[in-house]
């Protein structure tokens, strides 16, 4: 599942404005594990609002791959799974294509390691370079058998038949994956599995381990699971993917005369440091018609244009928004004022080095970005446009198509393609809002 072969671009006129109601598409961490424990669980899952994302189908057609039914998705998002237990997996064939997913790749490489069976798990070129011995280290110390290269990249082999025993892991970093890998051994797992986070990240798994009828224990930053239990087959509906309403967010915020409201988005209280942040820059947010769906706190946000300003953004909500920090670049080149990012060395380590990339797409636009080993300092100055290179960085690339709402000069991006992986249709929802985009 190559990306590189089609450079696809970005064209993007300055001005306009965001009107209207939009709603993005699912959660991809949620699409991701309701796949995952459908398939393990006993029963038929119906799931709604699944991400058809390339990075949420490729842990779908691993599991196909393995033996396990599943309809759909549907064109809106419909997808049926006939679970076939804990241990009802069989070998694929050939290797499992994680494609862009390092979510797939980390979590998978916990399940597979409570399997019978040798897998093989592969990743395109972006997915290749990422570390992953972040899980296989700590699945080793629970007996776990996974072979990785010399860099502790992509691929991975995993050899199934190791019985797994359940230890306590001190993370040393705050990584959702990483937790969620070691939750989901600790599943085939004998006595009990468990972690304390350095800080809170997100904690889908645990939420959806309940839904499927798996006791998980939260204890503050301590949480652990007991081994050899089922799971039952139940119904999700995905909520809207905070990280993807993001980009709208900032767009709102920065584009002049603009009033959205964005529908049906997750809120998980581990996830909304986007946010946070955005109200300490003086965002006009306004958070409606709050409700839970399937054990996740779900909300409308209404988003109205207002004059930000830059600020030292406090260290404790760098990771609940990890993953929206390219839409708060651009929050940041539009406000009054200095911002500073510290405490975010995850960052360079994600689909790309994104404080680099970042940097350099605002340097190129005329932005005073400093990058810094944890973080960046950004000086707002005149926002002109110029030409962007997203290195294949899906979230890089929409961050730029909504700073074109306040930049004087047209902007290009190039390597899109991977804007599929989580935004499926971002060209389209986009240009009905207000923003002036075209691709070649």
């Amino acid at each position: 599942m190559s990306h590189s072969s089609t450079n696809l671009q970005f064209n993007v006129q300055p001005g306009g404005s965001l009107q209207g109601k939009v709603r993005v598409p699912g959660d991809k961490s949620i699409s991701h594990r309701s796949i995952m424990l459908g398939s393990l669980a006993e029963g038929t899952t119906h799931v709604s609002g699944f991400l058809q994302g390339e990075d949420c189908l490729c842990t779908l057609n691993a599991f196909r791959s393995m033996g396990v039914s599943i309809e759909g998705p549907t064109d809106d998002g419909k997808v049926t799974i006939h679970g076939v237990g804990l241990h009802g997996l069989q070998a694929p064939s050939g290797d499992l294509d994680m494609g862009n997913s390092g979510t797939s790749m980390r979590l998978m490489s916990g399940l597979m390691s409570g399997q019978a069976f040798d897998v093989r798990m592969t990743g395109d070129a972006s997915l290749s370079k990422r570390p992953m011995k972040r899980v296989t280290v700590p699945l080793a110390s629970m007996g776990a058998n996974i072979d990785a290269t010399a860099t502790g990249t992509p691929p991975l082999l995993v050899h199934g038949g190791s019985p797994l025993h359940g230890i306590h892991y001190d993370m040393p970093m705050a990584s959702a994956q990483v937790k969620s890998s070691l939750l989901l051994a600790g599943l085939y797992a004998q006595g009990e599995t468990s972690v304390t986070e350095p800080a809170p990240t997100r904690d889908h798994t645990e939420r959806m381990l309940r839904g499927f009828g798996y006791a998980v224990k939260t204890d503050g930053n301590h949480i652990s699971l007991q081994g050899g239990g089922k799971l039952t087959a139940t119904d999700i509906d995905v909520p809207s993917d905070i990280s993807s309403a993001a980009f709208f967010m900032v767009g709102a915020s920065i584009a002049l005369g603009s009033d959205l409201t964005i529908e049906h988005v997750g809120m998980n209280p581990t996830r909304t440091g986007v946010i946070d942040i955005l109200r300490l820059m003086g965002a006009n947010l306004e958070i409606l018609n709050e409700r839970e769906v399937g054990g996740e706190p779900v909300a409308d946000i209404r988003v109205r244009s207002a004059q930000l300003h830059g600020i030292q953004i406090p260290e404790a909500l760098v990771p609940l928004a990890i993953d929206e920090f390219p839409s708060l670049f651009i929050a940041a080149a539009f406000a009054e004022g200095q911002t500073v990012l510290t405490g975010a060395e995850e960052l360079r380590v994600k689909e790309s080095d994104r404080i680099q990339v970042m940097a350099d797409g605002l340097l190129a636009c005329g932005v005073d970005a400093q990058p810094t080993p944890d973080g960046i300092i950004i000086n707002p100055g005149n926002f002109s446009g110029g030409t962007i290179d997203s290195h294949g960085d899906h979230r890089i690339a929409m961050s730029f198509a909504m700073a074109a709402l306040r930049a004087t000069q047209p902007i290009t991006i190039n390597d899109c393609a991977n804007v599929n992986t989580s935004f499926p249709g971002f060209v389209e929802l986009a240009a009905n809002a207000g923003v002036r985009i075209t691709t070649l």
